[in-house]
């Protein structure tokens, strides 16, 4: 009989449990293993040395940004445009429930916003990061436990939702996917709907989250896309499931690329293990058919 480590233990654990959703409780810590802040074979003492260094390391870019921040202001000519753009993105945030009980801290937000600006070079600010720095402020206690979730989250999912690496890669697969598996509706995207799929691109650089009907939603997908699971570019999947829901009024009004966009962006509310099931379903679908190469090696 083969036996289980502590540590294979813990990852088998929470393996099912992303099948199922993570309990609030433990969704904290959960997602310090899927975006690579713990490793998995780590110990608890391990861990609570790499928290200690990631806190040590948080402070210390945050006194060198206090004094570059001179400097950036000067010399660096997209600085004070992109944290112009932060400020007026986080105003925009409703930071209390309806109860009135303040929720979140915008100016913590919009520290670790401009940090991660200047210590990112290839992941730069692009609307939308608020709104996901603000989920990671909602479920972790600490900033530099933000700051780092945030930045691991990023190089987990570049090739999906970061402008200049990975969201033009995606609606060229969605394209192809909707080709191979739906030549009917491709050709009317190809028609009355040119240019709809490239329009997308906020799905992909929001990783959906404007799609959902709560906070736990959305957290639930990440937690399948940092999964790597079912396949590669899960992502890609969701959002040909989310054209699916509406083809059919697409196809019998013959909608034109204004009214489908249109259509697209109204879909809120959604529920997550439902979006999840359809694009699981679009997978099998797909290993049940001869593909061709370039959606094998996309998702296969």
């Amino acid at each position: 009989m083969t036996t289980l480590s502590p540590e294979n233990s813990l990852s088998a654990r929470w393996s099912a449990s992303f099948i199922l959703g993570l309990h609030p409780f433990v969704r904290t810590e959960a997602w310090k293993f899927l975006t690579g802040y713990y490793s998995w074979q780590s110990s608890k003492d391990e861990r609570l040395t790499v928290d200690s260094t990631r806190r040590k390391n948080y402070e210390a870019l945050c006194e060198m940004y206090e004094k570059i921040q001179p400097l950036l202001e000067n010399l660096h000519r997209n600085f004070i445009e992109t944290r112009n753009n932060i400020a007026y993105d986080i105003q925009k945030l409703c930071d209390k429930d309806h109860l009135g009980n303040v929720l979140i801290d915008k100016k913590k937000l919009e520290k670790i916003l401009l940090l991660s600006y200047v210590c990112n070079t290839q992941a730069e600010y692009q609307q939308g990061f608020h709104e996901m720095v603000m989920l990671f402020q909602l479920m972790a206690e600490h900033d530099h436990e933000t700051f780092w979730l945030f930045q691991f989250f990023l190089q987990k999912t570049e090739h999906s939702c970061v402008i200049n690496i990975g969201v033009g890669k995606n609606l060229v697969m969605l394209d192809n996917l909707i080709d191979f598996l739906d030549p009917v509706f491709a050709e009317h995207l190809r028609g009355k709907g040119a240019g709809t799929v490239q329009s997308l691109f906020p799905w992909f650089c929001l990783c959906f989250q404007r799609a959902f009907k709560s906070f736990e939603d959305v957290w639930r997908l990440w937690e399948v896309l940092l999964t790597g699971k079912p396949c590669r570019n899960f992502q890609v999947l969701v959002a040909y499931s989310m054209l699916q829901m509406v083809r059919k009024q697409v196809l019998q009004e013959s909608l034109p690329s204004d009214d489908i966009i249109l259509a697209c962006n109204n879909l809120i509310d959604l529920d997550a293990d439902v979006l999840i099931s359809a694009a699981c379903l679009v997978y099998a679908d797909l290993l049940q058919r001869d593909a061709p190469p370039p959606l094998k090696n996309f998702f296969l």
